[in-house]
């Protein structure tokens, strides 16, 4: 009996820690594509969050700290940035066309 309690207090304990993962994923992920879309329109924003996630993929194991979900973001950003600097003119936060 006492293992079954074991069972169901470690259960409980994963099924929180997975959700406050997926809360924090959420949240880092839409901060990130939202900022993307408002600097770099929605097309840049979809191809962000692609990257992003497979950023996180290729981690292989679930981030736990704020720390590990802000190493995804910022990848994802450098491929933002090598993308948007080789693909020419490109618009400014509220400027217009800006040559890259």
């Amino acid at each position: 009996m006492n293992s079954r309690i074991l069972d169901r207090s470690t259960l409980n304990h994963h099924t929180a820690a997975c959700a406050d993962s997926m809360s924090s994923a959420e949240q880092e992920l839409t901060a990130f594509f939202s900022a993307v879309k408002k600097s770099f329109g929605f097309e840049q924003a979809q191809i962000s969050a692609e990257d992003w996630l497979n950023e996180l993929e290729a981690i292989n194991r679930m981030p736990v700290s704020t720390r590990d979900w802000r190493r995804i973001t910022i990848n994802a950003a450098t491929k933002l940035g090598e993308r948007v600097a080789h693909s020419g003119p490109t618009l400014g936060p509220s400027k217009g066309l800006v040559a890259a």
